[in-house]
């Protein structure tokens, strides 16, 4: 095995590689502050941009921080040199669930119990407008309590993918595991989809074998559009019936997920809380330059001035967190203005009224606007600090700062910023 033998950006210790792929590499890591283990994927940062893949990255990044659940691998932070992108993520100690299923099929509990992880995991995700397309046991991990975990979103694909007949086109996952619309080239659901993909895997655990199986590609094609497999005789008839539902080649009459948890065999000993549990932690965006140079920000106790040394910091040359995460998909955002604090102040106060979100103003300039109704991340809460570059010239940070991501995505694309147009004289990164 492959030791790196260093420590990453002074926070993170390399131990052994995991595992490779054409363009990244897994290696075992520590946490130097908290002795946790985690794992380091690194990118390569020049091979990546070379095959044209930047955007599968920063949209694999962008949904990994959508998507904090108990059975979703989780990324803790973003990191980045000049040649390399690294992913400090969850460490599933349980290695993959395809090295169970290669031993043999598993017992119909244990395969219940890690499908019934696996639909609550997906059904988080499409909550989120987030559809994985690449499901399948290798992209399962486990914990160290052989919980499951749902792992590499790099072929995942968001809501705003689709085009205006509401479908996504790209063809892509693994031919064995893929539904048979997606073959179809003529556009498909990107839920129904990863449902057929789950019911694959159920076959397979319960089987240890691929329902659709064929040397020839094109005669492996002919049995997943037209459903052609088998069931053993050994199959208890409720599991017959569910899984000639989720593999229905027609995903207008195919089983939705709703129903799938409402199916009395997959209820069985099913933990409730796992169906709506999530991790309310979200990833904080990270700046890549930042981590070579990062000025220390200033104290400000009250609206006051920049320095230059700040505003080199602030300017658009110095931020690459468009790496990472769409200019619509930021939690922070910044504009200037040349409008004097008391009209900023006032206009913000505006806007949160109109939106019936409680205003509190606080000390230096800072503004707190709650939302008093509870969203699925808990009461949206932003935060709008107002800084003094020069007179009559100021910046305008507006963050998140708790809440549901996607609530605050629409609410400052449809509401906020058409509103601030009238201050605002320039948009940071634009």
């Amino acid at each position: 095995m492959e030791n790196v033998g260093n420590v990453l950006m002074q926070k993170y210790e390399f131990g052994k590689m995991l595992g490779q792929g054409n363009f990244a590499k897994v290696y075992h890591g520590r946490d130097i502050n908290s002795g946790e283990n985690i794992a380091i994927k690194v990118i390569d940062k020049e091979k990546v941009l070379k095959v044209g893949l930047i955007d599968q990255t920063k949209r694999e990044i962008s949904v990994m921080g959508m998507v904090k659940h108990p059975n979703i691998v989780e990324l803790y932070e973003v990191m980045a040199t000049k040649t390399k992108i690294y992913f400090a993520l969850e460490y599933a100690k349980g290695g993959e669930l395809f090295d169970k299923v290669a031993k043999g099929r598993l017992k119909e509990d244990a395969a219940r119990k890690y499908f019934q992880q696996l639909i609550c995991a997906v059904d988080f995700c499409h909550s989120r407008g987030v559809y994985h397309r690449d499901l399948k046991p290798e992209n399962l991990l486990l914990d160290e309590y052989g919980n499951l975990k749902v792992t590499d979103f790099g072929l995942s694909a968001h809501a705003e993918c689709m085009r205006l007949d509401g479908l996504l086109h790209t063809t892509c996952g693994t031919p064995a595991y893929v539904a048979p619309e997606v073959i179809s080239r003529r556009g498909y659901d990107g839920a129904k989809a990863d449902i057929w993909s789950c019911g694959v895997i159920l076959y397979v655990l319960l089987t240890g074998q691929l329902p659709f199986n064929d040397s020839n590609i094109m005669q492996l094609y002919k049995k997943i559009s037209k459903a052609d497999y088998k069931c053993p005789s050994s199959f208890p008839p409720e599991v017959r019936r569910l899984l000639k539902r989720i593999l229905d080649p027609n995903p207008a009459t195919r089983i939705s997920i709703k129903r799938i948890m409402e199916h009395p065999w997959f209820r069985k000993g099913l933990d409730t809380k796992q169906m709506t549990s999530t991790v309310e932690k979200e990833m904080p965006l990270v700046n890549a330059d930042k981590l070579l140079f990062e000025p220390k920000k200033p104290d400000f106790t009250k609206v006051s001035s920049f320095n230059a040394f700040d505003i080199i910091s602030l300017s658009t040359g110095f931020d690459l967190s468009g790496l990472f995460v769409e200019n619509d998909k930021k939690d922070e955002v910044k504009f200037t203005s040349t409008k004097p604090a008391s009209d900023i102040i006032s206009k913000m106060e505006e806007i949160a009224t109109s939106l019936k979100m409680e205003v509190d103003m606080k000390k230096g300039g800072l503004l707190k606007f709650k939302k008093p109704s509870e969203g699925r991340n808990g009461p949206l809460s932003i935060d709008v600090e107002i800084f003094e570059i020069a007179s009559n010239y100021h910046l305008v940070e507006v963050t998140k700062s708790c809440g549901d991501p996607i609530e605050y995505q629409k609410m400052f694309k449809n509401d906020i910023r058409p509103a601030l147009q009238e201050i605002v004289w320039a948009w940071h990164g634009e």
